[in-house]
Order: structure tokens, then sequence, then C-alpha cells
């Protein structure tokens, strides 16, 4: 498969450990080009690479304590292009986190566990789906 028909993915974790993990999951189990981040600021510079899907921390503080976090990372990219899928990823297993992050538009919420892959590749597939209907609702809409 070439570039051009590879998921460009940006997973974005203050954790080098975590972030590692899910990149090295995410190579071994599907054709993505992959970008890491390990701040919100970092993935802001780097929107010009067009990533397809952003998985993004919810605090992002663990190395500077001023850096940006996920929300505010999240808003920023939303102004950017409202169109990017952000998956928000947090260590918080509260409902009310998660209904936060979905008022500022991210497509989903996925809390970190040992199950925490095999969710954001079920999402990942999903948004491609809808990718794809969208597409074909274009499509047929050009035609009536």
């Amino acid at each position: 498969m070439n570039n051009d028909h590879k998921v460009k993915l940006f997973l974005v974790d203050d954790d080098a450990v975590f972030l590692k993990s899910l990149e090295i999951e995410f190579l071994q189990h599907a054709d993505f080009i992959i970008e890491t981040f390990a701040t919100g600021e970092l993935c802001m510079e780097n929107l010009s690479h067009f990533p397809d899907v952003i998985i993004l921390d919810y605090y992002l503080d663990g190395i500077d304590k001023r850096a940006m976090n996920g929300i505010a990372t999240l808003d920023r990219i939303k102004a950017v292009n409202p169109d990017i899928p952000v998956v928000m990823l947090s260590s918080q297993d509260k409902i009310d986190v998660a209904i936060n992050c979905m008022h500022h538009r991210a497509f989903d919420y996925v809390v970190k566990s040992e199950t925490a892959f095999v969710r954001l590749q079920k999402i990942i597939t999903t948004i491609f789906r809808y990718k794809k209907m969208e597409k074909e609702l274009r499509w047929y809409m050009e035609r009536m």
C-alpha cells in the first residue's frame, strides 16, 4: 500500500512509555503513518501534515506544567480544522470528564486501560465508515 492510502495518525501524550506502546500497537496491527508528540503545542505546530485522526491525551502536563492541556489543544485543533476527528484519551474514568470532551467536539473518549488499543481501533474504523458514507451521500446528492 502506498502512502496516499495510509491513514495518518497523530498520537499526542506526555507519557513517553504509553505513547511508544500505543505507537508500536498501531504499527503492528495496521498500516498507518504515525507521528507522535509529547505536547499539544507540538501537535499544533504539525497540523499542516494533515492527520486523518488525532488521539489526544486529556492532561498533557506531565513534562511541562505550563503545557497546554488536552481540552485547550482540542479547541485549537477544531478552530483550525473542525473536520479532523479527535479521540480523547485519559486515565480519568469519570463520566463528567468524558461529557466535557464531547462538549468540546471530541469524536469519542477512551479510558487508558488494557483494552484502550482495541477500543481505539474500533473507533478509527467507525470514523472511516462515517467518512465513506458522507462521501457516498455527497456523490448521490450531486447527481440528483
